[in-house]
């Protein structure tokens, strides 16, 4: 039997939701079929298997989250020896050698892999080792600084020994999960385990010993010989991350009284809360009486997960970091009501639907031309533009996953019908939840169409790091003036720009909207300027 292994399923990915199990445990399948559809912060994933064999354990439910380059599931490959009689001896002999070898030597060398320091962080600058070669170092020691592109963060050592070997110069990146430096461990952390692996007799009880003593299930069995995690050095230590076993020397409790609800067994912050909840009955009575009479409705709590999440981070650091204006204003839709209604047949013969939104697009790009300041991107420090010759639009849609902004890229070389074929295209896969993470990535400037929807008018908030957005309204039979003061009936659409006013001012967005606006009045002046 053997380990599936979630592999990179995007840039910077670390983590994502298990959706659906397209397999059920028992079942065969073949090598490239899908096996499960995951949701990371981006776009629905789904998973193919890598080799032919019988799917043995699924190793997450639906709604879980699984982590990258861990197992997923665990299958029986075609052409490999499975089952009981032949698996067992064979990972014992594997260990049985450098165990032995480790008992007769002195400590036993381990390597501290870095842990998880940031949601999202997938490596990380050493700044400085606080410790050196050679040196005894105790367990919660600070080891090394190092910075993550949020924050500088210290690194503790899991364990008391000797630093034997710093694989990491100052300077150079370090990537999570994977070993930081080596350390030789004090006397007794290794010593129980080499003892007995000079018996060859004790060697299979030494394998049912690892599943007791970390208390978890069979189906989590693959963990204890540490091939996808570092490795349970002391079976008797509890496991417990630094910030827990500070929490528990402060409340005073022992964690090897406490029962973990983590992985391996390990002693969650939530255990000690627990705890401490437990052992205070009087307290709590009293609480539970004194609002007893008060009856208010139900609640309930679910975590904010994949493109929800992305988006709750993106608008935030929008809003945060860009500071926003806005410029409102109308557009007469009747001639690019006409001109879509005389071409429509043309596309649909092609197979291809022809919206409001490949005009909008296309017009937007030609105003771009006279307007490069509206398509760019300013720096963090804001001390430098960067000036895009591309004019990727992207266009918000309103998926099944969550709000999703696919850009078709290189509008300004695209005609009008390659406009309305791509933006098809990307609002199908859209709605699927299906995007490719190069479509989601890339864009310059973007269109919100709240009226689809029905909306009016909005304030958009600028998809950053892009400079500019618009948000459009719905077209509505409304009654204007004409140049002799006749009322009459208009179609109108009402649209809402927001700009980066740090690169953007009042007067530039007013002229870039007001020529964006002339294309669309008069379409037929947009064919003066393509190409």
């Amino acid at each position: 039997m053997k380990d599936f292994i979630l592999p990179d399923i995007g840039e910077g990915i670390v983590e994502c939701e298990l959706v659906e199990w397209l397999v059920a445990e028992g079942e065969r399948i073949e090598e490239d079929q899908p096996v499960a559809d995951v949701m990371t912060d981006k776009a629905l994933v789904q998973i193919p298997a890598m080799h032919s064999g019988v799917v043995r354990k699924l190793y997450y439910q639906k709604g879980d989250i699984a982590k990258v380059h861990a197992p997923l599931f665990a299958m029986d490959i075609d052409g490999e020896t499975s089952g009981g009689e032949t698996t067992q001896p064979a990972p014992v002999a594997q260990v049985e050698a450098p165990v032995a070898t480790n008992s007769a030597t002195s400590n036993q060398v381990e390597d501290f892999i870095l842990p998880d320091i940031g949601e999202g962080i997938v490596e990380c600058e050493l700044v400085e080792w606080l410790v050196s070669e050679g040196e005894a170092i105790e367990e919660d020691q600070p080891v090394a600084d190092v910075m993550t592109d949020k924050a500088l963060v210290q690194i503790p050592s899991k364990f008391s020994g000797k630093v034997v070997k710093l694989y990491y110069q100052k300077g150079e990146i370090a990537k999570v999960h994977t070993p930081l430096f080596a350390i030789a461990l004090s006397d007794g952390l290794g010593g129980e385990t080499a003892a007995p692996a000079a018996v060859p007799a004790k060697t299979e009880p030494m394998a049912d010993s690892c599943q007791a003593q970390l208390k978890k299930p069979a189906s989590t069995d693959k963990f204890c010989g540490g091939e996808h995690e570092p490795r349970l050095i002391n079976p008797n230590k509890p496991l417990a991350s630094p910030a827990v076993r500070r929490l528990a020397r402060e409340l005073e409790i022992s964690l090897s009284a406490v029962q973990g609800s983590g992985k391996k067994g390990r002693v969650m912050k939530q255990d000690l809360l627990s705890l401490t909840k437990a052992v205070a009955p009087p307290a709590s009575q009293s609480v539970a009486s004194s609002v007893a009479p008060v009856v208010s409705g139900g609640t309930r709590t679910e975590p904010i997960r994949g493109i929800k999440a992305a988006m709750a981070k993106q608008m935030s650091a929008s809003v945060f970091s860009i500071p926003h204006f806005s410029v409102s204003d109308e557009i007469e839709m009747d001639a690019l009501m006409a001109a879509r209604a005389a071409l429509k047949p043309e596309f649909e013969k092609q197979g291809v639907k022809l919206s409001f939104m490949p005009f909008i697009i296309k017009a937007m790009s030609l105003a771009l031309k006279q307007f490069p300041i509206v398509n760019c991107q300013v720096n963090e420090d804001c001390t430098e533009l960067t000036y895009f010759d591309d004019h990727n639009i992207g266009m918000a849609v309103d998926s099944k996953i969550g709000l999703l902004v696919p850009n078709i890229k290189g509008v300004q070389n695209l005609s009008l019908f390659e406009v309305a074929k791509e933006a098809n295209r990307l609002i199908d896969l859209a709605r699927e939840g299906k995007l490719g993470s190069s479509d989601l990535k890339g864009g310059t400037i973007s269109i919100s169409n709240v009226g689809v929807l029905g909306g009016t008018t909005a304030t958009p908030v600028i998809n950053k790091p892009e400079s500019a957005i618009v948000a459009l309204g719905k077209i509505q039979r409304l009654p204007r003036f004409d140049e002799q003061d006749n009322v009459r009936a208009v179609n109108i659409m009402h649209i809402s720009w927001s700009g980066d006013h740090r690169i953007i001012d009042g007067a530039t967005m007013v002229r870039f909207s007001n020529l964006w606006k002339s294309y669309l009045e008069n379409p037929l002046s947009m064919l003066s300027e393509m190409k």
